[in-house]
């Protein structure tokens, strides 16, 4: 297997002056040497990852990685730029950086090695050594960690890297420094077991009879797992050592993780959490004061993390403070604006909804395909089922279908519990949906629950509980009162009033004709076209789906709009792609190939690496697209049963003809306006010769 890093892969004289050119240059290095097949697909990859959070590091250092499909094997390349570039670091620009590209399935073995590169990365012996060398050959050593420079006679330092990585290798390496060696435990400096003195003498006693120092966890994590996870670990352990404070790191990055001792979790004092993606197993460390944060914030402020778990450690805090949010949506900020942490809970019971949406609606649509729209008067096949007879097969998938269905209310509910509180808000988020469907509230009803849920369960969480009922907490008392309580709530204070609300909008879209149709299905269509499967996309998306609970008409028609109008961006950039090539790059000409496909199946997100990389063309170009088709469809009474399959379940849609008029009306619309908007565009400079040729009409990324 290849080095990691060499000397073809380092520039001293970095010229860039974005970190989009830095990027660019650094991997054209590395497709160069055959370490990445596809130039543009790895860059898409790059910004995509650049795109969650920004990748520049206090003490002046950018590290832009990814994992990608098109990376032979893991590679680092390394830039040095005398002007700085601006990769968003709080501190200002960066002059030292690192381009990380893992393989999609990268090995454990080189993914360790960067993560050892990743925590050298905050030693500021092992920086300067790099920022002072002369020659590539031995800026390269460095990074490896080589114990001699390739040769060099370069009077520079030996740095972190070279005496960790070299350790094993040479025996008269002196004192390596032992907090680089693992990527998973790290032993930071302990005072010495006051259970094992050294011997019976009475002199050591009064040391060695010290207060145990204050123990602390410390989970770190990033999306991609490569080099926040570990710079973050290797900041966290240095700040505890500083602080006087044990810290037992457990690094859950992309090598998978090895689980803390069991009884390290036990004797802990507190917990960080600095993640960007949901901490594994994170039952194990309930009941103890936590701090949650992004991590970013392991890396720039350590010393204040761990004053803060101190601090709650001393008031008698404990980790119910918290709210964690779903998978999805790990990086949130704790200084998130209520709004934007509503938003997130709406969407994290929503993402959850719709696989059983999918499966559900879709059965329940071919189910009407085979036997008709009276299927659904058919008997209980569990009572009569004839094999022979393709009626009792539609019966049969009608049937499970609406099983999957009824799932779709409690689901909602219980996952924004979920998004608000964890695992301690699905019982009562749950609960309160099955109450929804009860009491006829529906949709609506849902939402409220699942809130109220989580709500209870967050109000539940910040009592303060003897030690002693910590364990049972989670698994009855929390469960027990919060589902009495949201019970209470839903079947004698606010249930009454949203079902009356949900009927009242049931019989609203029921009557929807002319002028208040059309209207509706322009502003579903904007909401579809505006964010592309973001939050706007979803809440559009959603009312239509609550619809469908019990249809009608009016719900049919929404459902048939929404559909129609989330088909046209993809579509758009397809058909943009093939008339008028020249206006897009390679990526995405590529892109357009799949798109064509994607639209065509109802998924919006097909449009996102064009809106990504020129916003403010793509997107109101789709928007003007998407109202087009709302209003058509609305226009033209379309309906619709089936919450998904675009194209594939046009049989069941109502005026399908002039159905896939408004389709391709919208999707003509949105064509014509981004190939306008391109061409008025300003020439953008070619990319330098090693650029591949059909990149010089590259569009910029920013507008």
């Amino acid at each position: 297997m290849s080095e990691l890093i060499t000397a073809e892969l380092v520039d001293l004289d970095l010229s860039a002056e974005t970190k989009e050119a830095a990027a660019r240059s650094l991997a054209e290095r590395m497709a160069a040497s055959g370490r990445v097949t596809d130039l543009e697909g790895f860059l898409a990859d790059v910004a995509a990852r650049e795109a969650q959070m920004p990748t520049g590091l206090d003490g002046g250092i950018g590290i832009p990685h990814c994992r990608s499909e098109h990376v032979t094997e893991p590679t680092l390349a390394f830039g040095r730029s005398a002007a700085g570039i601006d990769f968003g670091a709080p501190d200002g620009p960066a002059d030292l950086i690192f381009l990380i590209a893992a393989p999609a399935g990268g090995d454990a073995d080189h993914l360790s090695i960067l993560s050892t590169l990743a925590r050298h990365l905050m030693d500021e012996t092992f920086t300067g050594a790099l920022r002072t060398a002369t020659a590539p050959e031995r800026t390269a050593a460095l990074i490896r960690g080589d114990e001699a420079g390739a040769g060099e006679a370069e009077p520079e330092p030996e740095s972190p890297a070279q005496a960790a990585d070299s350790a094993a290798q040479a025996p008269g390496a002196a004192e390596p420094d032992q907090d680089a060696q693992s990527a998973a435990v790290p032993k930071p400096t302990a005072a010495p077991d006051p259970t094992t003195p050294p011997g019976p003498t009475a002199e050591p006693a009064p040391s060695t009879a010290t207060p145990t120092p204050f123990r602390i966890i410390a989970i770190t994590s990033c999306p991609t797992g490569i080099a926040h996870t570990y710079m973050a670990a290797e900041s966290l352990e240095k700040a505890g050592q500083a602080a006087g404070v044990e810290v037992f790191v457990e690094t859950q990055g992309s090598a998978g993780f090895q689980r803390l001792d069991p009884q390290i979790v036990a004797d802990a004092d507190g917990v960080i959490f600095a993640h960007d993606v949901e901490v594994r197993e994170k039952e194990r460390f309930a009941g103890k004061p936590t701090v949650d944060v992004g991590v970013k914030a392991g890396i720039n402020r350590p010393a204040e993390l761990i004053a803060e778990v101190r601090q709650k450690a001393a008031t008698g805090e404990t980790g119910a403070q918290a709210p964690a949010t779903a998978p999805m949506d790990k990086g949130a900020d704790t200084g998130d604006n209520f709004a934007t942490r509503l938003r997130k809970w709406l969407m994290t019971g929503v993402s959850y909804m719709v696989p059983f949406v999918a499966a559900g609606g879709l059965l329940i649509a071919l189910a009407f395909a085979i036997g008709g729209y009276t299927v659904n008067k058919a008997p209980s096949v569990a009572e009569h089922f004839l094999w022979t007879e393709s009626a009792s097969w539609a019966a049969l998938l009608f049937q499970i279908g609406s099983v999957a269905f009824g799932f779709l209310v409690p689901v909602l509910a219980g996952f924004i519990a979920y998004g608000m509180a964890d695992r301690p808000g699905l019982v009562p988020g749950f609960v309160g949906g099955a109450i929804a469907l009860t009491i006829n509230a529906g949709f609506l009803g849902g939402l409220i629950a699942g809130l109220l849920a989580g709500a209870v369960v967050m109000a539940i969480q910040r009592v303060r509980i003897p030690p002693v009922l910590r364990g049972i907490m989670p698994v009855v008392v929390i469960p027990l009162i919060s589902s009495a309580i949201v019970g209470f709530l839903m079947f004698l204070v606010v249930g009454k009033p949203i079902a009356a609300l949900q009927k009242g909008l049931t019989d609203w879209l029921s009557g929807l004709t002319g002028a208040n149709a059309i209207i509706l299905g322009v502003l579903l269509g904007l909401m579809m076209c505006f964010d592309l499967g973001g939050p706007l996309n979803k809440v559009a998306y959603a009312f239509a789906v609550g619809g469908l609970a019990n249809p009608n008409e009016g719900s049919l028609k929404v459902m048939a709009a929404v559909m129609a109008a989330g088909m046209v961006p993809p579509l758009a950039m397809a058909l943009a792609t093939t008339v008028r090539g020249r206006l897009f790059t390679k990526a995405e000409r590529e892109n357009g190939k799949a798109a064509w496909v994607l639209g065509a199946s109802f998924i919006t997100e097909g449009a996102i690496p064009f809106a990504a990389a020129d916003p403010l063309r793509v997107i109101p170009s789709a928007m003007a697209g998407g109202a087009v088709t709302g209003a058509l469809s609305m226009a033209f009474g379309c309906t619709l049963r089936a919450p998904h399959g675009g194209i594939f379940v046009v049989p069941l849609i109502g005026q399908p003809f002039l159905y896939l008029l408004a389709i391709a009306a919208g999707t003509g619309v949105s064509t014509a306006l981004v190939i306008l908007l391109k061409g008025l565009r300003k020439p953008s400079p070619t990319h330098p010769a090693s650029a591949p040729a059909d990149t010089a009409n590259e569009v910029p990324a920013a507008a």
